[in-house]
């Protein structure tokens, strides 16, 4: 079989279309169909129906993706292994990191690479959601995510803890101390993050135990835009402490955020079982950048 088909079928059902797959692979449609097809050939029948420009699994198609996330998984663990037989020389990680928290990983990169430049080292940027599917899905080695509690499908140590404020133009702010409660914004319009962000679905499920449906007049997937938005007074926006601390104060001021306080812990998070060399190294860097990390616990 075929593994490169077999990653282009995984990638169309993932994508849910041929189009969005290719762009994602970088190669043209009609060699990600060719290949497709060449998979349906050989396993003889049919994996995906056509319905627009969307896919549909036939009962085979659901068989062969679930067991093919397993050998692409596989075939992914043994190339590291044998890149990895006279050490850390060379090989490859995938790192997924969320938008709003790439200033984390920055000194840990630059470490990492000075210490192994011979590992390709791929960033993928996506909400903390994303982030973590793509993680479970062995589609990334490791992410630095987002959590509440603890999570029983993967290994985790702390980075850091961050608090929600409201960001607002600095016009409406007078008393940064003054604390806002959920049921204050109700008639507030909203900038939000896009779905795929842990942030953008604590929002619409705060508003909702505080009792309205946010107004929301925007979404974006880039932290800085929503900044943008906020001192053009165009909407509030529910931000990370540390996010806000990037803004221009003379744009953007906030105000605590209570009833309840939402916090996270920023977290590098990965699967439980095998860990390349690779990723033991990542985690080594991320360890001596953030030392207090240790006290966070492996889970």
């Amino acid at each position: 079989m075929d593994l490169r088909a077999l990653r282009y079928f995984v990638e169309v059902v993932r994508q849910n279309g041929f189009t969005r797959a290719a762009n994602t692979l970088h190669v043209t449609q009609p060699t990600i169909s060719k290949m497709v097809k060449s998979l349906e050939d050989e396993l003889g029948g049919p994996l995906l129906l056509r319905e627009g420009r969307s896919v549909r699994l036939t009962d085979a198609g659901k068989v062969v993706y679930v067991h093919g996330l397993t050998l692409l998984d596989e075939a992914r663990r043994l190339k590291q292994e044998v890149a990895e037989v006279d050490g850390i020389a060379r090989g490859e990680l995938s790192v997924g990191i969320m938008p709003t928290a790439g200033h984390y990983m920055a000194p840990v990169i630059a470490l990492f690479q000075q210490r192994h430049p011979g590992v390709v080292l791929q960033v993928d940027e996506q909400g903390a959601s994303a982030q973590r599917q793509a993680l479970l899905d062995g589609k990334l080695d490791m992410t630095l995510g987002l959590l509440s509690e603890p999570d029983p499908e993967l290994q985790t140590t702390t980075i850091a803890r961050q608090t929600t404020r409201v960001a607002m133009a600095a016009h409406r702010v007078e008393d940064a101390n003054a604390p806002l409660a959920w049921r204050d914004l109700r008639d507030k319009p909203f900038v939000l993050y896009t779905p795929g962000f842990k942030l953008h679905q604590a929002v619409l499920e705060q508003c909702a135990r505080a009792g309205f449906e946010p107004h929301i007049r925007l979404q974006s997937r880039y932290w800085d835009f929503i900044g943008d938005l906020v001192a053009q007074d165009v909407g509030i926006a529910v931000m990370f402490e540390h996010v806000i601390a990037r803004y221009d104060p003379a744009r953007v001021a906030s105000r605590p955020l209570v009833d309840p306080v939402l916090s996270w812990d920023v977290v590098l998070m990965w699967r439980p079982g095998y860990l390349s060399r690779a990723a033991r190294a990542w985690l080594d860097c991320v360890r001596e950048i953030y030392p207090a990390s240790t006290l966070g616990a492996v889970q």
